[in-house]
């Protein structure tokens, strides 16, 4: 197993509200598959926590908290995007280029556990990379879309792009990882 822990950083152009900070575990695991560990501390009341829910696919999920992995071989074209809610509906989507595509794509359940105590959060999840080049090094962007009681959204993510948030950038796949 090859395990990686990442802090993520809110956008500039973003509020962090009431997250004081979000960390990432990644764990490759022998089968390929990628286990997810977010962890957000802060001010849990002075959050929009989507309630739970039986695990199934959803779309729009990104409008309010949700926590994603956007995964490629190195240098290829061609991704996948993985949306991950607190509620435990989850999404999974194959891009062929930048933002080219955007189809769902056939995935098993990530079996997402979420756990709530007083100034953490604690989400994760298990996303499969079958369809990826077996034994390929990844690239990897993780990110949240955080939302206030009041509403307002905050982007956190490894890594942010110049201009405005944008998780889709080639640039925003910060991390590699070698396979397992």
């Amino acid at each position: 197993m090859i395990a990686s822990l990442r802090s993520l950083q809110f956008h500039p152009d973003s509020r962090p509200g009431p997250v004081d900070a979000i960390q990432v575990e990644i764990v490759r695991l022998p089968t390929g598959a990628l286990r997810l560990t977010y962890r957000l501390s802060g001010d849990l009341g002075g959050l929009r926590i989507p309630a739970e829910e039986s695990a199934r696919r959803a779309d729009g999920l990104w409008r309010h908290t949700c926590f994603e992995a956007f995964v490629r071989a190195v240098d290829a074209p061609a991704y996948r995007e993985f949306n991950l809610s607190p509620s435990g509906l989850w999404q999974a989507y194959a891009f062929t280029d930048y933002r080219a595509g955007g189809l769902l794509k056939p995935a098993a359940d990530p079996g997402i556990e979420c756990r709530h105590e007083p100034n953490r959060l604690t989400l994760q999840a298990t996303v499969q990379t079958a369809d990826l080049p077996p034994g390929a090094r990844l690239q990897i962007g993780l990110s949240a879309v955080i939302e206030a009681s009041d509403g307002v959204i905050a982007y956190w993510a490894l890594h942010h792009p110049p201009g405005k948030a944008d998780f889709h950038h080639p640039d925003s796949f910060a991390l590699e990882i070698d396979p397992p």
